[in-house]
């Protein structure tokens, strides 16, 4: 980001050797392993080897890297449903665009998106990152209601109960998938679309 002089702030970097994406990796893997409320500084310090002036160097505390690797997983599903409503007039291709934009964030994000998925709203930084999931989940359901409005979505399905059924099919991939394994990312948003949504479209289609 530019100063007021006109020069450019270098990246923050510590010691010894991490920067600050990279402190950010290490401690949501840990979060992930032990859980959050479960994870001390000291756990945080003693895995990254340095010490806690330098872990303070890049986090201000323990909420602030959560806070943090919460907002890239929402930020990014939430970026998904902007373009897909940017993009799709039918609401079932924006249906389809993101159930394939939420499994590319899922696998390119997964250590982001499992924190994601197992906060449960102990303290401020959790309670916010609901308040957003439940946001995400409402526009989606709208999406889904549109597209049983127009046809081409079965209506006898209530609009709430589908959305937490794919996305369910969704989550549930943090479980299994593993980057960089025999599982290609963009083939498996294709099979989650033939599992889950094939089965929701319309007879009359």
């Amino acid at each position: 980001m530019a100063e007021h002089d006109g020069t450019t702030t270098a990246p923050r970097r510590g010691r010894p050797g991490y920067d600050r994406d990279q402190v950010l990796a290490v401690a949501v893997r840990v979060f992930n392993e032990q859980g959050y409320d479960a994870t001390s500084v000291a756990d945080l310090t003693s895995t990254l080897g340095l010490t806690k002036s330098a872990l303070y160097h890049h986090f201000e505390s323990k909420s602030a890297i959560l806070e943090l690797a919460l907002n890239d997983a929402l930020d990014a599903l939430e970026a998904v449903v902007d373009e897909a409503t940017a993009r799709h007039p039918l609401a079932s291709d924006r249906l389809r665009a993101i159930v394939r934009g939420a499994v590319h964030v899922l696998t390119a994000k997964l250590p982001s998106v499992t924190l994601l998925l197992r906060v449960r709203g102990n303290g401020a930084v959790e309670t916010a990152a609901l308040l957003r999931r439940r946001a995400f989940d409402q526009r989606v359901t709208a999406i889904v209601a549109e597209a049983q409005q127009e046809g081409l979505i079965r209506d006898d399905v209530d609009a709430a109960v589908a959305t937490r059924l794919i996305f369910g099919m969704i989550n549930s991939v943090v479980e299994w998938y593993r980057p960089g394994g025999a599982v290609d990312p963009a083939e498996l948003g294709e099979d989650i679309l033939r599992v889950s949504l094939d089965g929701l479209q319309s007879r009359s289609q």
